[in-house]
């Protein structure tokens, strides 16, 4: 399993149209093969901070992610929200076995 950690720091006006937009994305990633978890978390004390949890079944799926139309869509949709550009940090799960992800 190769996870991403995507830190996001959004303009404060546009928090509700960064969450729709990527709620569509996110309901989109989750049909894709390489995909096994696209979780969506708001930090409780600075609603304007979120992290992206992408979890991929192998090394390429990232690229594939990348590649998708919806992706594109979302990326050109939410830059001029983000108060700060996005990073993100790669993982490896150790346990739970990746079977367990769905």
């Amino acid at each position: 399993m190769y996870i991403v950690y995507v830190q996001v720091h959004v303009k404060k006006d546009w928090v509700e149209e960064f969450i729709e937009a990527t709620i569509e994305n996110a309901k989109n990633s989750l049909l894709e093969p390489g995909v096994a978890r696209f979780d969506i978390v708001q930090q409780q004390d600075d609603r304007t901070r979120f992290v992206l949890v992408e979890a991929y079944r192998s090394f390429d799926d990232p690229a594939k992610h990348k590649a998708t139309d919806h992706y594109q869509r979302w990326r050109e949709a939410v830059l001029d929200m983000m108060e700060e550009p996005r990073t993100s940090n790669v993982y490896f799960n150790i346990f739970p076995e990746e079977e367990s992800w769905g």
